[in-house]
């Protein structure tokens, strides 16, 4: 096998792993984008949660005694 030879093999392979860099550099950068989407997603939920509860409570608040006493007994 010549120096040219095992130059070439060398180049060629080097050129497979830029190839692949780059592509996982893309596939990177839109997992950290869809990342960003779900995470803003999660916290928009829990912030409607919150408000839900609170509106639950307020409702609870404003039953008279007597009802919520016999709901749990």
């Amino acid at each position: 096998m010549t120096n040219t030879t095992q130059i070439d093999q060398i180049a060629e392979r080097v050129e497979r792993l830029l190839v692949r860099h780059e592509e996982l550099q893309r596939t990177n950068a839109l997992l950290t984008q869809q990342l960003q989407e779900v995470s803003h997603e999660r916290d928009l939920l829990k912030s409607r949660l919150g408000a839900a509860r609170h509106r639950i409570d307020a409702l609870i608040d404003r039953l008279p005694q007597g009802a919520a006493s016999k709901e749990v007994g």
